[in-house]
């Protein structure tokens, strides 16, 4: 019993050290968090449509002022008319752009595609938004 504690104390000293030297190789900066992409995801995770969509985020579903596109509920995005497209636009020209990740989110989580012909808008307007809210890189 007393040997399987050393062996469990020597392996986690290993380990602290191990980690403290790549530390050390990095300058100090401790690693990044990478995150495994699923297989097929478009990178571009306020429009994904995969399950894996910020699943570590609430599933309550939150409501902005859209629940009339509930009605769409299963639909693809490649199947709506311009007429339902602009029931969509509608919404999103009067969002705050700080709103738009979350409404994205709620859409997939109603089961509701956006259309095609809105994705390139969202990802223009969630590039700015990350552009304007991270922090520079350091020198």
């Amino acid at each position: 019993m007393l040997a399987l504690l050393i062996a469990l104390i020597l392996l986690a000293l290993t380990a602290a050290a191990i980690g403290l030297y790549r530390q050390h190789q990095r300058g100090g900066a401790p690693e990044p968090i990478r995150e495994a992409r699923p297989a097929g995801c478009c990178g571009q995770h306020e429009v994904c449509e995969k399950e894996s969509l910020l699943a570590a985020v609430s599933r309550d579903i939150v409501y902005y002022d859209d629940e009339a596109l509930d009605r769409y509920k299963g639909r693809s995005g490649d199947d709506y008319t311009a007429r339902e497209t602009e029931d969509f636009m509608e919404v999103f020209e009067t969002m705050l752009a700080t709103d738009i990740p979350g409404w994205v989110r709620s859409l997939q989580l109603r089961g509701i595609g956006i259309p095609q012909d809105l994705r390139d808008d969202i990802v223009m307007v969630v590039g700015e938004l990350r552009d304007t809210t991270l922090p520079s890189p350091q020198p």
